[in-house]
């Protein structure tokens, strides 16, 4: 990848590889989103490989060195980073590790692939993406529903006026249950480490809205935390909640159309995720089984005039774009393999097809905007 001398700041081009190496920061052998989606997506493409995993421990780190067959492994990060075949940083860890992990394979020069949320806040994101500038290297950010063939899908049929001119849209979806959880994913109920309702199963579905459709010019919000108990499923323990799991948001985007989001926890017999855009000539009406756009399959369909909506089947040139990827369609692997796929022919073609820190730094700010209209019960431009 494209390397840089101390202190000097470069246009972030490289050097195309046959198979980038790829290191991964956070790995456990039995569990957690680096095996479930990064391993077998990476290994679903034969222009990756993975090169390195570090975990917390030298016994996790061994253990899951042997469990996917790598012989790299290490319990410091700092290590991996410097490896001379790690081309690719993968930080899947926590949200509130990923500002110290990023920006060591940064320092190192190394393009980095971080899960969203890309920081715990907007300084941190904001703090990376200088990182990454300053040391001219690519990055990565896991918003990968941006990659789904359903919402290429649904970019097309706007393009080609299916709807006409987009009067609206709205939004509405359940995240994770809202009675337990289980103990890894407790700290999400901790407001201050970055990864809950808001970042997560609402950050996935605004950034898809916000792609599709375009920025928010200006919003209202309101948050609220209607179930401040939570049970952790492992032992039964009752721990208080911070985080708000109630979250709308109406607006007016950039282009004059009116937006609307609600996401909340899941409840029994609730819609999973259902967003519609409305225009002057149509309505597609995206669906899924939770408002985890990046992780649940998309299905679409549409209607013109006054018909009544019926599925639209997306194209097998977009769901086979990568050709490889076909067996890993439908499960959480799929669209992140698409991000690796896409961001690997970025590297070779001088593109920038996959949402980067620069990206994530702008979903922040949204993210940001929400916070401040709930606290201050004001419209507030996003």
């Amino acid at each position: 990848m494209h390397q840089t001398r101390a202190g000097e700041t470069t246009s972030a081009v490289a050097i195309p590889k046959s198979t980038l190496g790829v290191g991964i920061i956070g790995v456990s052998p039995v569990r957690g989103w680096a095996t479930t989606a990064h391993i077998p997506a990476l290994r679903a493409l034969p222009n990756y490989e993975i090169a390195a995993l570090s975990a917390h421990s030298a016994e996790s780190a061994r253990a899951a060195g042997q469990v996917f067959g790598v012989s790299a492994v290490f319990s410091d990060h700092e290590q991996l980073v410097t490896q001379p075949d790690v081309d690719v940083v993968a930080v899947t860890v926590k949200v509130p590790h990923h500002r110290e992990l990023v920006s060591a394979a940064l320092a190192a020069g190394k393009a980095v692939y971080c899960e969203w949320p890309l920081g715990r806040d907007l300084d941190d994101a904001r703090a990376m993406a200088a990182l990454a500038a300053k040391h001219g290297v690519r990055t990565v950010v896991g918003l990968q529903a941006r990659q789904a063939p359903a919402i290429e899908f649904v970019q097309e049929l706007l393009r080609d006026g299916y709807v006409g001119e987009v009067l609206s849209t709205t939004m509405v979806g359940l995240s994770i249950p809202g009675d337990v959880v289980g103990q890894p994913n407790a700290y999400m109920l901790d407001k201050t480490n970055g990864a809950n309702l808001l970042t997560v199963p609402f950050g996935h579905s605004l950034d898809i809205l916000n792609y599709v459709l375009g920025e928010f010019a200006d919003l209202s919000a309101v948050s609220d935390v209607r179930r401040p108990l939570i049970t952790i499923e492992e032992t039964g323990e009752q721990i208080v909640k911070t985080a708000a799991d109630q979250i709308a948001v109406v607006g007016t985007l950039t282009s004059g159309a009116t937006a609307s989001i609600h996401i909340r926890e899941a409840v029994a017999g609730g819609t999973g995720f259902l967003w519609e855009i409305n225009g002057s000539d149509g309505t597609l009406r995206i669906t899924a089984a939770a408002a985890l756009p990046e992780i649940f399959p998309l299905t679409v369909a549409g209607a013109q005039g006054r018909n009544d909506p019926a599925q639209l089947a997306v194209p097998t040139a977009l769901t086979q774009r990568w050709p490889k990827l076909t067996n890993l369609e439908g499960a959480p692997a799929f669209n992140v393999a698409r991000a690796y796929a896409a961001f690997a022919a970025d590297i070779d073609n001088g593109t920038h097809t996959v949402p980067d820190f620069a990206d994530a730094v702008r979903r922040h700010e949204v993210i940001a905007a929400i916070q401040r209209s709930a606290a201050s019960g004001k419209r507030v431009k996003a």
